[in-house]
């Protein structure tokens, strides 16, 4: 469809409009909670694929997996990183050995927790047949890289077991961001003596053990998964949730309607550009809060033969149109982004941006337009691109924004959208040519960001963006001590990979929880990790 004011009109409208679905259904649908009990129905978005912390990738995995496992740290309700598993920790002169003290804990089994399940968990993320899509974040350890690409022996990591409950971890590089890490679900660890009997089914329900503050009790496909309080769990008596259930909910519209209703608790996100209605029909309810999280597009590089050519990148980022995006369809506070690392990200500074940021959209159209002319592209041999994107309402309407803001430029855009779960996937398998995606902080450091895009990332890096300069840059980062040198060695890293045009940043997310007053502990911040331990319901 040709792009014209009035489609654009037709956007608006389309993201303003309160859908009514489920609004019909008066009967409130919750499950009974057992007499004296605290009950908790979660909205989560999407379909788990995997409960395992070493082999799971999506946000909404890490919201189940981080209420039933704990790490080395955890999140404070504030998100910032607590003890977890460790109580304390000592850290050598140079920053490469650090030394963590364990806590008495055991498994939901009544199995002692110790030193030798992290050495297990790490050594098993890090084994090449484990195919983790976020191996490369253990890479901070001695020998991660070499493990991983078989190059050497697992004994061969930087961590070892001194006794049951002291772990000693080795890093090549200085890090001192690692009690940040050390709470991703990467640096989680698992029951060893359970997954070497079961393997990949460990995972599954009457076979998952966990050391958190909850247990898996059932999980029921297209359903919910049910996890409960976890008797065992170190800091029990002071959980108050005895059951959660969490639901895929992709339908955003439908979920906010099960909220209004009481049949839903809170739901980790809603429809943005529904914000004002969301304020005046519910209150109290919408919590926005600016978060650590780039919307962005990636560019297949690999496969495409024309994203291979810097001009056509260059053009195809610089036709889109962020302030329509942001303030016309989503409407909740979020910033057009120039740049890939979000402004509050700690241990940075200010300054990388694309180098037409400063230009007005119509100059940007026009120079978008002489650089496809440039690259062999025109009304007789347009660029034909396909945007391949997750049915989620917000994404589908930003991305028929930037269909349209590409039609502008005489670019023939088509869009493909899939299940969030089939989406991701293909983005893996390299099986798209543009694909929608968001980015959220594993941990407060711009290398969370900037690490996606190293040539040694691996599935992460979807668009395959490889520049040994930029990897330099990054090595050189991670092993200068002092903060300040290395955070602008970091902002260059970023400034070249901008000039690159290594992928499409088009905003910065602003987080969209959806809380019922009757939950109290849920604490908004930037991470946008909240722990069910800390959570309970007005009046208990």
């Amino acid at each position: 469809m040709p792009f014209t004011p009035a489609r654009r009109l037709a956007l608006v409208m389309l993201g303003a409009a309160a859908l009514l679905l489920g609004g019909c259904q008066s009967k409130v649908q919750r499950p009974a909670c057992p007499a004296g009990k605290v009950c908790v129905e979660y909205g989560n978005n999407v379909e788990p694929a995997t409960l395992d912390p070493q082999t799971s990738n999506l946000l909404d995995e890490f919201t189940i997996i981080g209420d039933l496992m704990m790490g080395l740290t955890t999140d404070a309700p504030d998100g910032s990183p607590v003890p977890g598993m460790a109580t304390s920790w000592e850290t050598s002169r140079d920053g490469l050995v650090w030394t963590f003290h364990l806590r008495p804990a055991v498994w939901s089994d009544g199995v002692p927790v110790t030193a030798d399940d992290f050495v297990y968990a790490y050594r098993r993320i890090l084994d090449p047949k484990t195919a983790s899509i976020y191996a490369y974040l253990v890479y901070v350890l001695k020998n991660g890289q070499a493990v991983n690409e078989g190059r050497a022996a697992p004994e061969s990591l930087g961590v070892r077991a001194l006794d049951a409950r002291t772990l000693q971890l080795t890093l090549a590089h200085p890090a001192p961001y690692l009690p940040e890490l050390t709470k991703h679900q990467s640096f989680f660890p698992v029951p060893r003596h359970v997954v070497e009997k079961y393997g990949d089914a460990w995972v599954q329900p009457g076979h998952y053990v966990s050391n958190g503050a909850y247990r898996l009790v059932s999980w029921r496909l297209g359903d919910k998964v049910t996890v409960e309080k976890n008797p065992r769990f170190f800091d029990a008596a002071h959980v108050c949730i005895d059951r959660i259930n969490y639901y895929p909910t992709p339908d955003l519209v439908s979920a906010e309607r099960r909220v209004q209703r009481g049949e839903l608790d809170l739901t980790t996100r809603f429809d943005s550009n529904r914000i004002e209605r969301l304020r005046r029909e519910m209150p109290g309810y919408a919590r926005p809060y600016v978060g650590l999280a780039t919307a962005y597009l990636s560019l297949n590089t690999r496969d495409v033969k024309a994203f291979q050519d810097l001009r056509v990148r260059r053009a195809l980022s610089e036709a889109v149109d962020r302030d329509f995006i942001t303030t016309k369809l989503m409407r909740a506070g979020q910033l057009p982004a120039y740049s890939f690392v979000p402004p509050r990200t700690a241990n940075y500074v200010a300054g990388p941006k694309t180098v037409w940021a400063g230009k007005p959209l119509a100059a940007r159209q026009a120079e978008a337009r002489a650089l496809l002319r440039a690259a062999g592209y025109g009304p007789e041999h347009p660029l034909k691109v396909e945007i391949k994107t997750a049915n989620i309402t917000d994404t589908l309407l930003q991305m028929e924004a930037i269909q349209a803001d590409w039609h502008a430029i005489g670019v023939d855009a088509t869009l493909v959208q899939n299940e969030g779960q089939v989406a991701f996937a293909a983005y893996r398998n390299r099986d798209f040519q543009v694909g929608a995606m968001s980015w959220y902080a594993d941990f407060n450091d711009p290398v969370t960001f900037l690490g996606l895009l190293k040539s040694d990332t691996g599935a992460q890096n979807y668009g395959d963006y490889r520049n040994p300069a930029y990897d330099a840059l990054l090595a050189a980062a991670d092993n200068e001590p002092d903060a300040a040198r290395r955070a602008r060695i970091l902002a260059s890293a970023e400034q070249a990979m901008l000039d690159d045009e290594a992928l499409i940043p088009v905003f910065f997310v602003v987080n969209r929880n959806l809380v019922s007053p009757r939950i109290t502990g849920f604490v908004d911040n930037e991470e946008n990790f909240h722990r069910a331990r800390w959570m309970c319901v007005r009046g208990r």
